[in-house]
């Protein structure tokens, strides 16, 4: 009976940190109160006394709901016990993972708890909330000694009202966060990139009025170019109201009301509108207004389509001109931490000759996303359905499918972003047709203004390459990963005598191919890992795909090395993934340059 109890306790937490308060509000970075970036306090819990006694009950489920590291408290009396003291702990910045910041736990998975104490005068005339731009995985968050919820999923923002805990004065806020691998989650155990646990992007508190403005979509109909569709959603103390979007430099001052639920929907002509694209990646100012609210953004204009065997930007044919990329830094080990990490990785993508990059393997930060607006960069998003999942598991798909829902509530706005992925490599079964066909659905009924897609694996029979795939009727591209030359078909010479069979008529988009090379390592072009053997393998593979005749874009495996565990060899590898084409000092490998060259025929083709 406590058992069952103490699980439906803890799915209630669960759904509740799910909800988000309803998602996090759109574009909170307008609207920081105070940022609670910086030094946390931190104490390493691998048996997790902190939040569960002696008998594996959790403090925070007992009827007094104390007893935990979240109550964040100290002796005053000499004979009390206390077995955690945070204000004499040592600290991690924030944002930033753990394993990068110590070194005794570069390879530690499990919790550890974050403190941060804060001082706030709250207005009762206004709402606040606790904005987490990513915890990986499990985050458990208290203020002032009283649970907020619980969100899983490493790299999705989550927000908590907190009006009625906060203190006038001194605050407290604990977060236990655990990166532990398991077979149930998304990703699941099996991946091949770091895990890196913590705290890993922004922490802020925003305020707002008690009626606002929680979401908005301001985009270019995907019918009608010369025209801005979409809504905005109040929340609060919603009635009905007017609400007003302006765009000065397009002359546009609309006004329409919202109904009794809060939403007003849009639809806006226009035949100024200067398209957003690689080649002009114009930024509108917009902003959103209500009787008590205002929210400032930058949203450009742009359509994506598919014809034939044609990608059309803004009605003209384009040539993807990509490469994969991770949110780590090769340079400074741990995520991408700063506007500036973001910017060097994105203009590396463009000193390549990139009009296009794939943020794999998971969603990446909004502030890269908005990086890429402004520089001019097309984007795939992807969600972190990654080889083998619980295809059976109906939780499972429900964690899927939210971190699917909150990449593109994020992300709607943002005119880079061409394609949603729902997954990566996933074997095929019956089961997993199922799971993955319903993120599809669900990621066209979210937005009907990008691509859909999913890095598919390929089949082999002989000297045949077969990309037959019954996601493949369901998805707008034949988007696949293929490494000939480096996991099968041989040396770098030999991939000429293989060739495809594609099964759908659709735009191709090689999602992934390439090989490991130590940067500086030189030899013949037969011996692997060398920076000669990459290069070769790089010409081969752009060879043997040039004769795909629906060949429209490509991603190669990947921009600079990155580390994982997976990846032993003491001497090539010594966990890194080697398949970059930038290592990890930033030079770039002779691979580079071959991608380089062909980009730059390809810019020329498709202008």
């Amino acid at each position: 009976m406590i058992k069952a109890a103490l699980n439906l306790f803890i799915l209630v937490l669960l759904s509740y940190a799910a909800a988000g308060q309803s998602g996090p509000v759109q574009n909170n970075k307008a609207r920081v109160a105070l940022s609670l970036n910086g030094k946390w306090n931190y104490i390493v819990d691998p048996y997790e006394n902190g939040f569960y006694d002696y008998r594996r009950k959790a403090f925070d489920a007992s009827a007094s709901g104390k007893g935990g590291f979240f109550d964040d408290v100290t002796n005053t009396d000499q004979s009390e016990l206390i077995e955690y003291n945070f204000d004499y702990s040592p600290a991690l910045n924030v944002p930033g993972d753990w394993n990068s910041q110590v070194e005794k736990l570069e390879l530690y998975e499990g919790t550890v708890w974050y403190r941060k104490k804060f001082n706030m005068s709250p207005d009762k005339g206004k709402k606040y909330f606790l904005y987490f731009a990513a915890a990986n995985y499990e985050a458990h968050v208290y203020l002032n000694g009283k649970k907020l919820g619980v969100h899983k999923g490493g790299f999705t923002p989550f927000q908590f009202q907190i009006d009625k805990h906060l203190i006038n004065g001194e605050n407290s806020v604990v977060v236990k966060v655990d990166n532990t691998r398991k077979q149930d989650e998304i990703p699941t155990i099996n991946t091949d990139w770091w895990n890196y646990g913590g705290i890993t992007r922004d922490v802020f508190i925003t305020e707002t009025p008690q009626s606002y403005i929680a979401d908005y979509k301001i985009q270019l109909s995907a019918a009608d170019r010369g025209t801005i569709e979409g809504y905005i959603q109040l929340a609060g103390n919603t009635q009905t109201e007017n609400v007003k979007v302006q765009i000065p430099e397009l002359g546009i001052s609309l006004q329409v009301k919202t109904d009794a639920s809060g939403k007003a929907h849009i639809r806006i002509p226009s035949r100024k509108i200067s398209y957003w694209s690689p080649e002009n990646p114009k930024i509108y100012g917009v902003t959103i207004s209500s009787a008590s609210d205002q929210v400032h953004d930058r949203i450009g204009f742009k359509t994506i389509e598919t014809k034939g065997q044609d990608i059309l930007l803004n009605g003209k044919s384009v040539f993807l001109r990509g490469i994969s990329i991770h949110d780590e830094n090769p340079l400074l080990a741990g995520r991408l931490r700063s506007e500036g990490d973001m910017r060097m990785m994105l203009q590396w993508a463009k000193e390549l000759g990139c009009n296009y990059v794939r943020l794999a393997h998971y969603p990446h930060s909004e502030d890269m996303v908005r990086l890429a607006d402004e520089m001019g960069l097309m984007v795939w998003a992807e969600v972190p359905v990654y080889w083998t999942i619980s295809w059976d598991n109906p939780d499972t798909y429900n964690n899927a499918k939210q971190q699917l829902t909150d990449l593109i509530s994020r992300d709607k706005n943002r005119s880079s972003v061409i394609i949603w992925s729902v997954g990566n490599e996933t074997p095929l079964s019956e089961q997993r047709h199922a799971f993955m066909g319903n993120l599809i659905s669900h990621a066209r009924s979210l937005d009907n203004t990008r691509l859909i897609a999913a890095a598919l694996e390929v089949h082999r029979n002989g000297t045949e390459v077969i990309v037959d795939d019954p996601l493949g009727e369901k998805i707008d591209l034949v988007s696949f990963n293929e490494y000939a030359g480096w996991y099968w078909g041989g040396t770098p010479d030999e991939i000429g005598k293989y060739h495809f069979n594609i099964k759908y008529s659709k735009p191709v988009v090689v999602s992934e191919f390439g090989a490991d090379a130590l940067g500086g390592f030189y030899a013949d072009n037969k011996t692997k890992f060398s920076e000669e053997y990459q290069e070769a393998l790089y010409e081969s593979q752009i060879a043997l795909l040039s004769t795909i005749k629906g060949l429209r874009g490509m991603t190669p495996w990947i921009l600079a090395d990155f580390r994982s565990p997976r990846r032993q060899h003491p001497i090539y590898q010594n966990f890194w993934n080697r398949k970059g084409l930038i290592s990890e000092t930033g030079s770039k490998k002779k691979a580079f340059y071959t991608l380089k060259s062909f980009y730059s025929k390809k810019q020329e083709q498709y202008k």
